[in-house]
């Protein structure tokens, strides 16, 4: 028997030596058979080839047939990925985007090198160096303006809202983007805290944030947590986030893999802020990752209510390799388990995008307390709101950079102190609607594409007639412009007012002013401070 056992595991060793010893003898093969195709690419081809380009498309589809998250990093490429990882670049310290033929500042961090060289929001950069930038792309630009801190840069620059040029040497610096850019009260009791990415110290900013609003106030009733259009960011800080309300030594989350000796399981290490205080985490269908496990935690461990729309779906991890030359290949290496046992990832994707799973193909678990939680797909709030969908005008008005222009005319008009945060109330929607009609804004509403349609297809068919009819409706609905901006005033005025706080006050200005028309806050608030829907919700009544 002895003989027979030690015969049964030779054989399964060689079987696995052979299945090895096969796989690697695929890669070997393919790996040739790819290099032989590139070669005779570039020798044969009628056309020169960039050899840089064509190996990118190569790469590119074969990580895009995996997951939308294993993806290639060429070199270029780093100094994003570290503000999507970090939280932090080197460079100038602003968002800027193409306007008209230039690179123009859209948003300037605070006390970055932008601000202190005594740039704005605004201000086109027409020269870099001496340089013309007339028509280069925004791409092309970030990496001439990004760069080692500490190094100058020399830039012509245009201020559209006085028409006049000045030189600037603007000197490059390490500049962080805050992931708590605001926290404050949203009623006399309720303290809100938004966290914008799960970048370093983001579980360290909001207990910060949180012990000052409970300091201020000793009679808080509870605390709304905005992880709203957060993508996501490092597992360490959503499991240092999570122990904020979460008890010492909690299981929070487990990872697993095909490599059996890199699962995982994480547990909280640190001292709870506060395992009482009544909490809602708002989430939409871009809250994402690192932003999914707090959610699903808070709600797998009874411990709050989650508010808004079914998140993301995103229950991989991804671990980055270095390729050679500063290049790197993101690799899905595993999946993430939240306590309920449930892992959140979507399954099916449409051109990258999670495809929305009906609940009745999910998967049921249980909480803490015994409600019943679904897998797959992403985070299914408590309390479900409907998307407060941004109107068509709207978004073109700002796609068009409209908005945008309008505010570089009248900023100055709304000056405020820099150290104070105040409201900012437009009136004058009037001199905005006269700005809008004598610029280039393209109104296109999807009845007008429709018909457009309509009217190539009756060409085709020569229906003359009927063309008529379309023209003459088409006319009318010309006038639809001039309706979409009284139908939709409160909400353009409320764009208006937030992109003049941001001017004055950065990216805490912008969500001070965003809180005061936002309908889902209302709603957390409501929640919080009704004790007993509050416990109804989590199952504890």
């Amino acid at each position: 028997m002895k003989k027979l056992g030690l015969l049964a595991v030779m054989v399964i060793g060689l079987s696995a030596t052979t299945v090895d010893n096969n796989r690697l003898y695929e890669i070997s093969k393919n790996i040739e058979i790819f290099v032989n195709v590139y070669k005779q690419l570039n020798a044969n081809y009628v056309d020169d080839i960039d050899p840089g380009h064509l190996m990118r498309i190569g790469i590119d589809a074969m990580v895009g047939s995996l997951d939308p998250y294993t993806n290639y990093i060429s070199e270029s490429q780093v100094a994003s990925y570290r503000i999507n990882t970090e939280g932090k670049y080197q460079g100038i310290g602003a968002i800027v985007d193409k306007v008209g033929d230039y690179i123009t500042i859209i948003e300037p961090y605070q006390d970055g090198p932008v601000i202190t060289a005594g740039m704005q929001a605004g201000d086109q950069i027409i020269a870099v160096q001496g340089r013309s930038t007339k028509g280069r792309s925004t791409e092309e630009m970030n990496q001439i303006l990004r760069g080692l801190p500490g190094t100058n840069i020399d830039m012509t620059v245009l201020r559209p809202s006085t028409n006049k040029k000045f030189d600037v040497s603007l000197k490059r610096s390490q500049v962080s983007i805050p992931n708590v850019p605001y926290a404050g009260f949203v009623s006399d009791d309720v303290g809100y805290v938004v966290l914008t990415t799960f970048t370093a110290d983001a579980a360290k900013n909001i207990r910060r944030e949180i012990t000052r609003l409970k300091n201020e106030n000793k009679q808080m009733k509870g605390i709304i947590l905005d992880l709203r259009d957060n993508g996501g960011g490092l597992l360490r800080e959503a499991i240092a986030v999570s122990n904020i309300f979460i008890p010492q030594n909690k299981e929070i989350v487990s990872v697993r893999s095909k490599v059996k000796e890199r699962d995982v399981s994480y547990k909280t290490k640190g001292t709870p802020l506060d395992l009482e205080i009544p909490l809602v985490v708002l989430i939409n269908k871009k809250s994402a990752s690192a932003s999914e496990i707090v959610s699903g935690v808070i709600q797998d461990l009874d411990r709050g209510v989650i508010m808004g729309q079914r998140s993301y779906g995103k229950g991989l991890v991804q671990n980055t390799m270095e390729v050679g030359y500063n290049s790197r290949v993101k690799v899905t290496t595993s999946k993430y388990y939240i306590p309920s046992g449930r892992c959140i990832q979507s399954v099916e994707y449409d051109d990258g995008e999670p495809v929305d799973i009906p609940d009745e193909k999910r998967a049921k678990f249980k909480t803490m307390g015994g409600r019943s939680v679904l897998d797959g797909g992403g985070v299914t709030p408590d309390v479900f709101l409907e998307t407060q969908e941004l109107p068509t005008v709207l978004e073109q008005l700002t796609e068009q950079k409209i908005l945008f222009q309008y505010i570089n005319k009248i900023e100055s008009s709304f000056q405020q102190d820099s150290a104070t945060l105040e409201e900012i109330v437009f009136t004058d929607y009037a001199a905005f609607t006269s700005f809008v009609k004598n610029s280039e804004f393209e109104y296109a509403s999807k009845n007008g594409e429709l018909l457009e349609q309509i009217k190539e297809n009756l060409k085709k068919d020569e229906q003359s007639a009927l063309l008529a009819e379309v023209e003459s409706l088409e006319q009318k609905i010309l006038s639809e412009q001039d309706n979409a901006l009284m139908t939709h005033q409160s909400k353009i005025i409320a764009a208006i007012e937030e992109g003049l706080a941001t001017r004055n006050h950065f990216q805490k200005g912008k969500f001070f002013q965003k809180l005061k028309n936002d309908e889902e806050i209302e709603e957390a608030i409501t929640i919080i401070t009704n004790s007993a829907k509050y416990k109804q919700i989590l199952g504890s009544q």
